[in-house]
Order: C-alpha cells, then sequence, then structure tokens
C-alpha cells in the first residue's frame, strides 16, 4: 500500500492508496477516511461501492461522509468500480455500462473480461484483506453503495451475511437479470448461462436464500433509470416473501444524483453504526 495522496478532514484523514492487485492482475487504487479515533485504535469499517463511470474518488468529494464518519468513528473504505490500466480490456465501443469503471461486482468467466474482471473477490477477500492488515481497523464490516455499486453491495451481503453486520444501498440494480444495464454487463462478463447471472441478482437471491442481516435501501422517486434499470419493487417483493429486515425508502423528488446520496448519508452511517458498535 503505497500513500498516492492524503488529506486532514474533520479530524481525521482521508487517504489514496495505490498497490498492486493480484486478484485484478494490475494496479489499483482506492480511498480510505479513518476517523479521529483510529489513531487510539482499531475501529469500524463501512465499505461503499460506487457507480457506473465512478472511480474511488466521486464518493469522498461529493457525498460529504466523512463528518459523520468522524463523529461516529466509522473508517470508509472505498474501491475503485474495476480493474484499470494497460492490458485491461474495455468495451471497444468506449461505452459508459461495460469495461473500464463498470465492473459489476462480478467474476468475469469470458473472454476477454476474466483476466482482470475478478471485482467480486477483490471487494469481499483481497481489498479487506489488505486494509485490516496494514490500517487499525477492527474486522466488523458493513456495506453500502449506490446504482451498480448499490447491486454490488447488497449481491456481497446477501451470499456473504457472515462478513458484513449490516447493509444498505442508493438506488441499487436491484434485478440485473431483467433489466438492459444487467443483461448486457452479465451477458458479457459471464456469458449466457442465467443460472450465473442468478448469483450476482439481489432480487433473486434474496427470495431463495432470505437475509439474517438489516437491509436498508434508499429510493429517489424521480430517478430517471427508476422503471426500467432499478426494480426496488422486485427486491421489496423478495424481502416480504423472506421475511427478511428490509426497510425501502421512496423519496420524492429526488433522483439518482450525489445529491441524494449526500442527503441522506447521514442516515445510513447512522445506521450502520447501530449495528457496527
Amino acid at each position: 500500500m503505497q500513500i498516492v495522496q492524503q488529506q486532514i478532514c474533520f479530524g481525521g484523514r482521508q487517504i489514496r492508496y495505490q498497490h498492486d492487485s493480484k486478484v485484478l492482475d494490475c494496479s489499483m487504487q482506492f480511498s480510505v477516511f479513518l476517523p479521529p479515533q483510529a489513531e487510539l485504535g482499531p475501529v469500524p469499517a463501512v465499505y461503499w461501492l460506487s457507480g457506473l463511470t465512478c472511480s474511488d474518488e466521486n464518493f469522498s468529494s461529493k457525498a460529504g461522509a466523512q463528518r459523520v464518519a468522524a463523529e461516529l468513528g466509522l473508517a470508509l473504505i472505498i474501491p475503485d468500480t474495476s480493474p484499470r490500466g494497460e492490458g485491461v480490456a474495455d468495451d471497444e465501443n468506449a461505452a459508459y455500462d461495460l469495461g473500464l469503471g463498470a465492473g459489476f461486482y462480478v467474476n468475469a468467466t469470458q473472454a476477454p473480461w476474466q483476466q482482470h474482471y475478478q471485482m467480486y473477490d477483490y471487494v469481499l477477500s483481497e481489498l479487506p484483506n489488505l486494509v485490516e492488515a496494514e490500517l487499525p481497523l477492527n474486522g466488523k464490516r458493513a456495506i453500502s453503495g449506490h446504482s451498480m455499486g448499490g447491486h454490488g453491495a447488497l449481491v456481497l451481503a446477501l451470499r456473504n451475511p457472515e462478513r458484513f453486520v449490516s447493509v444498505s444501498a442508493f438506488s441499487p440494480i436491484s434485478n440485473p437479470s431483467n433489466c438492459p444495464w444487467g443483461h448486457k454487463a452479465l451477458g458479457a462478463y459471464l456469458g449466457n448461462d442465467r443460472q450465473a447471472w442468478a448469483q450476482y441478482d439481489a432480487s433473486l437471491l434474496l427470495k431463495e436464500h432470505g437475509c439474517p442481516l438489516p437491509i436498508l435501501v434508499e429510493q429517489g422517486e424521480s430517478d430517471n433509470f427508476l422503471n426500467e434499470q432499478l426494480k426496488p419493487e422486485v427486491l421489496a417483493q423478495a424481502a416480504k416473501q423472506a421475511d427478511a429486515n428490509f426497510t425501502l425508502r421512496m423519496q420524492p423528488g429526488y433522483d439518482h444524483s450525489y445529491y441524494f446520496i449526500a442527503t441522506f448519508i447521514e442516515d445510513h452511517l447512522r445506521f450502520h453504526a447501530e449495528h457496527l458498535g
């Protein structure tokens, strides 16, 4: 872990790191906020997964999360959204919803993606193992994310509930097996096997396996992607069938932007803090 950039922020430290990822077979950057309490001892962490086109810097610079994280003593771990660098595959048409900036938090099985696009394993194992070995973190984790990152957060938590204490999402792609973004990305990364797709579909996972974790989902009613891409009603129905501890908050007038995230990020951090202790 090599420090690329560092600032003092609300008494804590906002740091950008670079490291060589064995899982992704490339050099990666990620951001971390360490609250002032980390100077005294290990703290719990909230992992944040960003959406399409984002890097690790979008959330750290736009969400305004550090003030509340500093108050609550929470570290924020913010990975990039895809592998990057020379030799990493990208969409031949440079589309925003496939390739660089659009890893979808899956383990790709299809060429040319499978060499580098192993974001599921990176976020689940390699990155936590790295930061928990090098930084003052106590091993307690929560996870959250936005849009494609909301999809990733839900899938990681639903498939690995023992790794997290809570999960939340803003405007998640809730049913990627049944939306254009999901068809394109899952088809490219995983091929035509719909059973493989189902392992990365939060609505299908929740319906089939349930979830012991508390789940909070925030959705703007004026989100341009709401009906075609996001489908929170499918996730809500799956939660009902599974009798999950699930809350969906529909927010009138809010869209898909970071203004929406900045408005409600405090609620989500306090939600996670209750479960992280």
